[in-house]
């Protein structure tokens, strides 16, 4: 049976290589190759005997995923790719530069089955769980360094959470990107299980709640998720994992034109958060001809934040990046969808 070495940690592909008469130590040699140099080919690896390549090969096939399309910003260099998985679905993954250094926002499912009103990624519907592989695949499919990485692509991770944290470790490995895991977050519509597995891993990897309304009935409308686990249940959750790692979580706020930009709304998450170990991340949202949605002007988005601050809450505005591409979650797969439709 063909094996997928970007699937397993180390210990696993040492396990494997021993259960193929194949001495330990070559599954550090084998996990740098990949993780660390970045090699896509057994050839490349020069310190490996040319017989235990060809066995590679032949046990362990590598398959790289297929660039669709590439997509850079002129205006702060964020890259964007729409990959093409072995079985032909396809998925998006971004590169954020910043100052600190890089940022990769990976996708952990193909399409996604919450359906939330604003996104694009839900517009096709939910395919599938991603691999690790697929996950990994997505960070070395760019040259650039990392150090960062934001689950915040394409579907819900915590609907796949064991492939997520097995991703998270893989790429934590001293052997391969070595980033940190408080340089991770996890970003989430709000599934209180999950939340409470993660916070039981002791992990400290930042949380982070897409939120983007104060009340119930305005959430459900925007998220129908929120009818299975309501605010309650999902910042109750989120406390748990606050008191369980210490670390502060962040409450996502995407500012939809005259839909939840309201200052009332503003006091409304004032009362919400006050007293949570939690701060606030404003996000303009996103135009897309998918949805018929606007973003809130900037003078909303100002007043909103002001609001916030005034009421104690620790508040950012997220920076545009990538305004000049299709930057949102879902959006370069879906427009991409709809021209093939109209070519048949």
């Amino acid at each position: 049976m063909l094996v997928n070495i970007k699937d397993l940690d180390l210990t696993e592909l040492e396990e494997w290589l021993i259960s193929q008469g194949m001495p330990r130590y070559r599954g550090v040699q084998i996990f740098q190759w990949i993780h660390k140099h970045r090699v896509r080919s057994y050839d490349r690896m020069t310190n490996l005997p040319k017989g235990l390549r060809e066995d590679l090969k032949a046990e362990a096939p590598l398959f790289w995923p297929r660039v669709i399309q590439e997509q850079v910003s002129a205006v702060d260099g964020t890259q964007k790719l729409l990959l093409e998985l072995e079985d032909g679905e396809r998925i998006e993954t971004v590169l954020i530069p910043h100052k600190y250094g890089n940022s990769i926002c990976v996708s952990s499912q193909v399409g996604c089955a919450l359906a939330c009103s604003f996104c694009a990624t839900g517009i096709s519907g939910f395919k599938r769980n991603l691999t690790v592989a697929e996950m990994v695949d997505q960070v070395l499919s760019f040259a650039e360094p990392v150090s960062s990485i934001v689950m915040m692509g394409m579907g819900e991770p915590l609907l796949n959470l064991e492939n997520v944290l097995k991703f998270l470790a893989i790429i934590h490995n001293e052997h391969g990107f070595g980033i940190g895991y408080r340089h991770m977050t996890i970003s989430t519509a709000g599934i209180p299980p999950g939340i409470r597995r993660l916070a039981d891993t002791g992990l400290p990897i930042t949380l982070a709640i897409s939120l983007h309304a104060p009340n119930d009935r305005l959430r459900s409308e925007l998220m129908p998720i929120n009818k299975k686990y309501p605010i309650s249940s999902v910042l109750d959750a989120a406390d748990y994992y606050a008191a369980q790692t210490g670390r502060r979580y962040t409450l996502e706020y995407v500012l939809i034109d005259d839909v939840n930009d309201r200052a009332e709304l503003a006091r409304e998450l004032v009362r919400l958060a006050k007293g949570r170990l939690c701060h606030v991340n404003l996000i303009p949202l996103n135009t897309m001809a998918e949805k018929n949605f606007e973003r809130s002007r900037d003078k909303k988005v100002e007043t909103f934040s002001k609001v916030l601050e005034s009421g104690g809450i620790p508040v950012t505005v997220r920076r545009e990046m990538g305004s000049d591409i299709d930057a949102a979650c879902g959006q370069l797969r879906s427009r991409m969808e709809v021209e093939a439709l109209g070519e048949e």
